[in-house]
C-alpha cells in the first residue's frame, strides 16, 4: 500500500531521506539494547518497523473520517475543537492504529516471552510510524523540518511507544496467568494512556499563546526524562512471562 511512494524516494535527495530515517533507527537500536533477557530476532524487529509504516495509512484514514465528523459537529473557532482534534482524532487514531498492528504481529508470537518485550515491540512499531511520517514531512518541507522532528516528534513517538509497551507487556503476562480482566484493562490502557499523552503533546505544540514554546519544551523535557527512567527500570526488572514461567508463578 505504501509502495507507491518508493519511486519518489528513489529519485529524492538521499541526505534528506537519511536525515528523516536515522533518528528513528538510532532509537530502535537503543531500546533493542535495553532488552537484557532474551533478544528479539532481527526479522521480527524489521517486520515491526513495517507494521509501523503500514499503521500510518490506517491512522490517516481514521483521521480523515473522524476529522470530517468533528468539523461537521463542532465549530473550528470553538475551544473544544482543538481538544477533540488532538486527543480524540489524532491521538486516538494514531495510537490505535499502532496498537492493532502491534497486537496482530506479536501477541501470539513465541518470541514474546519476557515482559520488557512489550516495550521493545511497541517502541519499534511507533518508530516505524515516526520514520515514515518523518520522510513524508522532509520531502515536503526540507532538512530544517528533519532537524526539528529529530529532537521532538521522533523521540515523542518513542515515548508514546514506551507507555504502550509497558501496559502491553503487563497485559501479556496477565494473559499467561489467565487473569482475563486484568489483561483486558492493561490492553485498554495500552491505547488510552499513549493517546492521552500524544494528544497533550500535540495540543501544547499547537497553542498560540505567549510562552507556549516554553510550555512545550518543559513538557517534552519532562516526558523524555520520565520515559527514560521508566525504560531503565523496566529493563532492570524484566522477567520471563511465557507459559512455563507463568504456570510456575501460579503454582508458587
Amino acid at each position: 500500500m505504501f509502495f507507491f511512494l518508493l519511486p519518489a524516494l528513489m529519485t529524492y535527495n538521499w541526505i534528506l531521506i537519511l536525515s528523516a530515517v536515522i533518528p528513528a533507527i538510532i532509537l530502535i537500536i537503543k531500546v533493542y539494547k535495553a532488552d537484557k533477557l532474551d533478544k528479539e530476532s532481527p526479522a521480527l524487529i524489521r517486520s515491526l518497523v513495517l507494521m509501523g509504516i503500514i499503521s500510518t495509512y490506517f491512522a490517516l484514514i481514521s483521521e480523515r473520517v473522524f476529522g470530517f465528523v468533528l468539523s461537521s459537529a463542532v465549530s473550528y473557532e470553538s475551544p473544544l475543537y482543538n481538544v477533540l482534534l488532538y486527543f480524540a482524532v489524532v491521538g486516538f487514531s494514531e495510537e490505535t492504529a499502532k496498537y492493532v498492528l502491534l497486537r496482530r504481529k506479536t501477541w501470539n508470537n513465541p518470541e514474546f516471552n519476557c515482559q520488557f518485550d512489550g516495550v521493545v515491540y511497541a517502541v519499534t512499531v511507533s518508530l516505524g510510524f515516526a520514520l515514515w511520517e518523518n520522510i513524508t514531512y522532509v520531502m515536503m518541507y526540507g532538512f530544517g523540518t528533519a532537524v526539528v522532528r529529530a529532537v521532538t516528534a521522533v523521540p515523542g513517538h518513542a515515548c508514546f511507544g514506551v507507555f504502550m509497551g509497558l501496559f502491553y507487556g503487563q497485559a501479556r503476562r496477565y494473559g499467561y496467568l489467565r487473569c482475563a480482566r486484568a489483561s483486558k484493562v492493561c490492553r485498554i490502557l495500552a491505547v488510552a494512556v499513549p493517546a492521552l499523552i500524544h494528544g497533550t503533546y500535540d495540543y501544547i505544540a499547537s497553542m498560540e499563546v505567549e510562552s507556549s514554546g516554553w510550555y512545550f519544551l518543559i513538557f517534552v523535557a519532562v516526558l523524555f526524562v520520565v520515559t527514560y527512567a521508566m525504560v531503565v527500570n523496566a529493563s532492570r526488572k524484566d522477567r520471563r512471562i511465557d507459559r512455563h514461567y507463568s504456570t510456575f508463578e501460579i503454582i508458587g
